[in-house]
């Protein structure tokens, strides 16, 4: 089968694996790109999969948390062009989108630009207006809001990036904006060790046993060691992966998770999104 040098190059940018292992892989697996990441994860043990792949997007991210942390939205606006994004009438209407979805909780984007703003005009029209002053096109791509318990929202500075935590207990919001920070910095693939799909855990230890079976240094080690050796592969995965689990990024030595528990707060969900995501 003819490897094309397009998806070679992609497989390098997803893994940062050598060219030529890249397309060894890719021409044992088929041309299949996740078979082939998972045959060099097993390979080589260093493999991290870079998450999220982009499409060809330009806009904004808006989080919105009510003074009482009870109500947020999180909105990604598009536009068409990077200068736009940086725009103070474009980052000003992502911010009153936001908002407007946690205040009228639209079912989609139709019923969001069908909604009033407390000025009067509809978001359409808001937006109309926004595009008579910029000369571009611009629309709401996707929002979610939430509602109860403890909310926490960050966006990055340049808005490419924006999380929406929830937590329950009665500890303060703030600590929950701080872990929201922390999934924009850190990328988790899940909130708890439940949340990942259980094919997912056993791709996983079908992988850290190849990698061991791989490694001349534990052809002689008894299996009861070999089992503990995998289950700390198994909790390193998680530690890098699973929200609860990884280091906080302001104090890493506790976790997420110790850190909530500590301010009377236990994690609910998270949602994070970036600008161009597929």
């Amino acid at each position: 089968m003819s490897i094309s040098a397009a998806d070679v190059k992609s497989l390098r940018d997803k893994t940062n694996a050598p060219m030529m292992e890249c397309k060894a892989a890719l021409t044992e697996a088929g041309g299949d790109m996740d078979k082939a990441i998972e045959l060099l994860r097993k390979k080589m043990k260093d493999i991290q999969v870079k998450r999220g792949e982009r499409e060809t997007a330009e806009g904004r991210v808006a989080v919105y948390v009510s003074p009482d942390t009870k109500t947020g939205a999180i909105v990604e606006l598009r536009c068409e062009s990077p200068p736009v994004t940086k725009s103070e009438h474009f980052i000003a209407l992502a911010k009153e989108l936001a908002q407007q979805v946690a205040a009228g909780d639209p079912a989609d984007v139709d019923a969001l630009m069908a909604q009033k703003l407390p000025s009067g005009k509809t978001v359409a029209e808001r937006i109309g207006d926004v595009i008579g002053l910029i000369r571009e096109n611009m629309k709401p791509h996707r929002f979610l809001r939430k509602q109860g318990g403890v909310l926490g929202g960050y966006e990055h500075h340049d808005g490419t990036v924006g999380v929406l935590v929830q937590a329950e207990g009665t500890g303060p919001g703030e600590v929950v904006r701080e872990v929201a920070m922390h999934v924009a910095a850190r990328n988790p693939m899940a909130a708890r060790r439940d949340d990942v799909p259980a094919d997912v855990v056993a791709k996983e230890k079908e992988i850290a046993k190849d990698q061991l079976a791989n490694d001349p240094k534990n052809k002689s080690k008894p299996a009861n060691i070999l089992e503990k050796i995998l289950e700390g592969k198994l909790s390193t995965w998680f530690a890098d992966n699973v929200l609860v689990d990884q280091p906080f990024v302001k104090e890493e030595s506790k976790t997420v998770g110790q850190l909530l528990k500590e301010k009377g707060l236990q994690l609910t969900g998270f949602t994070r999104y970036k600008v161009g995501e597929k």
